[in-house]
């Protein structure tokens, strides 16, 4: 009987998948567990209990599940093709007139969908998890709230005006969305000759959708040999500065969204400040769909020979030697790009390139 190529792709699919998503549970068990085990010498500090422990660590699995997921998708990869090579039943696909190439796409078909979870993950569950998790383990620690303890000591430059908080908290205003408000703020105007211009101290600098707005204003301007001062109990500032971008510069560009690191990156930019450590995790996110299928097709060619009389050992070795190869020329060229200040976009491009070529040159001497 002839077996129509969708019941292949079915089939090969739902071997690699499983497998995958069991060598993702393992990797993702055994870094909870560490993580867990790294919280107890937290116990017991102010208010932090076990419970708040176990809390923080279900916060952060969304992001963990994306760190190892490519890790988890070519040792899953690889052991699945290397179980049905090992039982003979990808010649018996390749004798029905299925090619190489074909049962790499039935592959990536599979890992792709996995993949795109993992992009929707790291654009909404993982920012959210990590943002509650900074928020519960700043709370049980400190008797405090993330949204005030992050805006503490802030420093922050919009143009020619330096901006200085003690202190501010953002808080929810109805249908009007967030307002940020910071406290205790200091406006340091700089002139083209390098001299403080002005010098403006707020009592608090709010932000809502309207805009900024300064109250109890105090500001010095400083002449060639004079000062005048001028005090205003209310008045609007025009600032371009983005409330967005005083949070993403404060967090780790890690737990950002591509939108928040866009709007770091341009801000940064804007005011000639270094953007490198928010371009490189933004383009490795870009690059994230890419990275993993070039890994999974890379090793691919090894199911079909040196696989298929290895046991579960030498496969696990495999795809762990394909991870940590990918990972060190990630490394290097990702260093490469800090230090020679080229384009991220190639640093992050090259990895995959060399991955794939490798792939293509496997394949053809496997086929010659």
């Amino acid at each position: 009987m002839r077996l129509r190529p969708m019941r292949f792709d079915l089939y090969l699919g739902q071997s690699v998948f499983t497998t995958v998503l069991l060598t993702w549970a393992v990797l993702v068990g055994l870094d909870v567990v560490m993580a867990f085990s790294g919280e107890f010498k937290d116990i017991g500090k102010n208010g932090y209990t076990l419970g708040h422990a176990a809390a923080w660590v279900l916060y952060t699995v969304p992001r963990r599940a994306y760190t190892m997921f490519p890790t988890a998708a070519v040792i899953g990869a690889l052991m699945g093709l290397g179980q049905l090579a090992a039982t003979s039943e990808l010649t018996a696909l390749r004798a029905l007139g299925l090619s190489r190439k074909r049962l790499s796409v039935s592959v990536a078909i599979a890992l792709s969908l996995l993949t795109a979870v993992m992009v929707l993950s790291a654009e909404t569950l993982g920012p959210w998890g990590q943002d509650r998790a900074d928020a519960l383990k700043s709370s049980a620690k400190w008797g405090r709230d993330i949204s005030s303890s992050r805006y503490s000591g802030l420093w922050a430059r919009e143009g020619d005006t330096f901006l200085s908080a003690v202190a501010g908290e953002e808080q929810l205003v109805g249908d009007k969305g967030t307002r940020l408000i910071l406290r205790d703020v200091r406006l340091y105007r700089i002139a083209e000759d390098g001299r403080i211009a002005s010098l403006t101290h707020a009592d608090t600098v709010e932000h809502d959708k309207d805009g900024w707005i300064l109250t109890g204003v105090r500001r010095d301007t400083f002449g060639e040999r004079s000062v005048t001062r001028q005090e205003v109990a209310r008045e609007p500032w025009n600032s371009k500065l983005d409330p967005a971008a005083l949070a993403t510069g404060i967090a780790k560009p890690r737990n950002l969204s591509l939108a928040e690191l866009s709007t770091s990156i341009a801000y940064r930019e804007r005011n000639g400040l270094d953007a490198r450590d928010f371009e490189d995790v933004y383009w490795s996110r870009w690059f994230y769909p890419v990275n993993v299928l070039a890994l999974c097709l890379a090793a691919v060619p090894f199911a079909f020979g040196s696989l298929r009389s290895g046991g579960m050992g030498k496969r696990l070795f495999l795809g762990i030697l394909f991870a940590l190869g990918f990972w060190l020329l990630q490394l290097f060229f990702g260093r490469m790009a800090g230090a020679l200040k080229f384009d991220f976009r190639i640093a992050y491009a090259l990895p995959p390139i060399v991955m794939l070529a490798v792939s293509g040159l496997l394949f053809r001497r496997k086929s010659g």
